[in-house]
């Protein structure tokens, strides 16, 4: 695939970032692409590895060595198209998915891999400005209706591959405006909502049908949905976020990551009359405990409020500057990561527990009470943890953010009123094999993404819901010509 020497003339190239004092002044995206030439060069990087890793550490199974090589042909349009065979949405993919494929590529050996999302990005954005993408709208229709409950990756996933085979969709979303966390939990820094709006547009066209502010179990009862439609999908993801019940958590000024994420999302979005809650961090000293994604997020959305300071706080311990190769590969390493978000402007601390919040005397967040701690293997090879004695120390905080991931869905509601069986982590229970794939123990009910497999990553959302869609139309028509 590409040049067979191409590796070896081409040094790794990636898209860059416009600097800090340019786009800490709003919230739009700050990447820099690749020029046409560049990204040729990068496509002619793919070598004939002989076993694509790239293609197997995938969850949607992205076909990365040819479109790769498309790219490298200069055939875009035929790289747009073998992209497409597999994803729905390589532009969000393309932008907020952590490329397992790049670590899984046979180049990264020596830390040399190629620039897999950013040929990704660079495809699906040539394809939207060249006008290549159309809606493929049925020829028939089955006159079967499906309701798909939740509007993130997998829900529109889900309802789109439905819709392309003739049934009619209606795609059901709590909040104002679709998207689910593509919407409201990621900040429009990393992914504009434009991005999210031209994609609706198409689907819009393809049949899908939008019901917005519509919560399910609580402003439309669930039964409904059973009594009208054919099949119904949940898709609502994991959003039971984990709490941390030290003293002082009742404080103001202590919120859960998604509620500031949130509020923020609406106001960037011209939702200033939202009854949702804007949080600001303007001048305030803001402490964000969790180290993934979400507080990363944090950060970023932190930093451009003005705060006048940010510090993360992790309880694992620093990982390594650079990962074992010969331990770690092609799998996906523990090693130190430094977000954008994380160079605007932010103090790292490990191996640090939070004890307590402290109040100002009249119900306010003033400061954090934390511990240095230590992790030891057991007999058992398992990891324990253990506070270092006299190494408590406070920090000074006016914000909190709880960043510290997802448990399961949120049970209240919908799934109690459906009496769905749950799995041992609190996940509505669904097989991914079989004649049973995506199914619950509720006759036409089926569940794909987050609120089947527990918080994950948007490309997995994005291979469940393409998956749900062949289970239900199988369900429905008695065979499928959808993917599997």
């Amino acid at each position: 695939m590409g040049k067979p020497t191409g590796f070896m003339e081409y040094p790794r190239q990636d898209r860059t970032y416009a600097p800090v004092a340019d786009r800490l002044t709003g919230y739009a995206e700050f990447v820099i692409p690749l020029n046409k030439e560049a990204l040729t060069q990068q496509g002619a990087r793919c070598m004939d590895c002989g076993i694509p890793f790239c293609h197997d550490s995938c969850p949607v199974n992205n076909v990365i060595p040819d479109w790769n090589d498309l790219v490298y042909r200069d055939d875009w349009q035929a790289a747009i198209k073998k992209l497409h065979a597999t994803n729905n949405f390589p532009e969000f993919t393309g932008r907020v998915c952590p490329a397992p494929c790049e670590a899984a590529c046979t180049l990264n050996i020596d830390d040399s891999s190629v620039t897999i999302r950013t040929i990704e990005y660079s495809v699906i954005e040539r394809a939207w400005a060249e006008g290549w993408i159309k809606p493929e709208i049925a020829k028939h229709k089955s006159g079967k209706r499906v309701a798909v409950i939740g509007s993130g990756p997998a829900g529109m996933a889900c309802a789109q591959q439905l819709a392309r085979v003739g049934h009619n969709v209606v795609l059901f979303e709590k909040q104002n405006r679709i998207g689910g966390l593509l919407r409201y939990g990621i900040p429009d820094f990393k992914l504009e909502k434009s991005v999210i709006d031209r994609r609706m547009a198409q689907m819009h066209t393809e049949g899908v049908e939008f019901r917005t502010n519509s919560h399910i179990g609580v402003d439309i009862p669930v039964d409904q949905l059973l009594n009208d439609f054919d099949a119904v999908v949940l898709a609502g993801g994991s959003e039971q976020p984990r709490d941390l019940p030290i003293p002082g958590r009742e404080l103001n000024g202590v919120h859960y990551a998604m509620d500031f994420l949130r509020g923020n999302s609406h106001r960037v979005q011209g939702d200033d009359g939202s009854e949702v809650l804007f949080i600001n961090a303007e001048g305030k000293n803001v402490v964000v405990i969790g180290g993934g994604d979400t507080g990363s997020d944090c950060i970023g959305t932190s930093v451009r409020h003005g705060a006048a300071s940010v510090i993360q706080l992790e309880i694992l311990p620093k990982p390594p500057e650079k990962e074992d190769k010969a331990l770690t590969w092609p799998n996906w390493p523990n090693k130190l990561r430094t977000s954008s978000s994380q160079e605007e402007g932010c103090e790292r601390m490990w191996s640090v527990a939070t004890k307590s919040f402290v109040s100002d005397g009249q119900g306010n967040l003033k400061a954090v009470c934390c511990v240095k701690v230590n992790w030891q293997q057991d007999e058992a090879g398992q990891w324990q943890m253990s506070e270092v004695e006299g190494s408590e120390f406070e920090l000074k905080a006016d914000l909190i953010t709880l960043a510290m991931g997802f448990l399961h869905p949120v049970h209240q509601g919908m799934l109690e009123q459906l009496g769905v069986e749950l799995d041992a982590g609190g996940n509505v229970k669904g097989s991914t094999e079989g004649n049973e794939a995506y199914k619950t123990n509720i006759d036409k009910l089926f569940v794909a993404g987050d609120m089947r497999r527990g918080q994950s990553l948007i490309v997995w959302a994005i291979r469940e819901g393409r998956q749900a869609a062949r289970a239900v139309d199988q369900f429905l028509m008695g065979e499928s010509s959808l993917p599997g």
